[in-house]
């Protein structure tokens, strides 16, 4: 289980890297809008969801969330969102699980359409209180979100550090088997 381990933070401390180098400085945010969410890889049935078919799911409400980074700086707050839980989107795709312990194997990567990655274990997402929390969201205070945030989003609301798993500009979860 070390390696599978290493092999998680390596990723997401990989993610990281790429949120730095691939965030948007050029202040045209437009082009990064995404108004689609794909689910794929290891799932029964692929998903291609827009902002109408997110609305049909048990909706989920998040008041106040405290945007910390990685270093621990505050970066402001995200106020009530609307959206669905992302554990909701894979029960809806069914998650691939050929042996008993593959699940325990699986990853989750979440993907901006300006690079950024994001990585969630199996274990994380349906057997923690981190699960609970991993909002795929639509709305911002009753609105739609704007293109700083494309019109589908996604964050981690239970980590400490919630800055780093804040996914803008949503267009992908993929399930993947990291290992055999």
């Amino acid at each position: 289980m070390g390696y599978l381990l290493r092999k998680l933070f390596f990723t997401l401390a990989l993610g990281a890297a790429v949120h730095a180098a691939a965030h948007p400085t050029d202040g045209d945010t437009a082009k990064y809008v995404t108004t689609r969410l794909a689910v794929t890889g290891a799932v029964e049935h692929a998903l291609n969801l827009n902002v109408a078919d997110l609305r049909q799911l048990p909706p989920q409400k998040l008041g106040e969330l405290p945007m910390v980074c990685q270093s621990g700086a505050k970066l402001g707050q995200l106020e009530n969102l609307k959206g669905v839980r992302l554990r909701e989107l894979l029960e809806q795709a069914v998650v691939v699980s050929r042996d008993h312990n593959d699940v325990k194997k699986m990853i989750v990567i979440a993907t901006a359409s300006d690079g950024y990655k994001v990585v969630f274990s199996w274990s994380e997402l349906f057997n923690s209180p981190v699960g609970e929390g991993v909002l795929v969201y639509f709305e911002k205070d009753g609105q739609p979100l704007g293109d700083d945030e494309g019109r589908i989003a996604m964050v981690s609301s239970k980590d400490i550090r919630s800055g780093p798993r804040h996914v803008k500009w949503l267009q992908s979860i993929e399930v993947k088997k990291i290992a055999d």
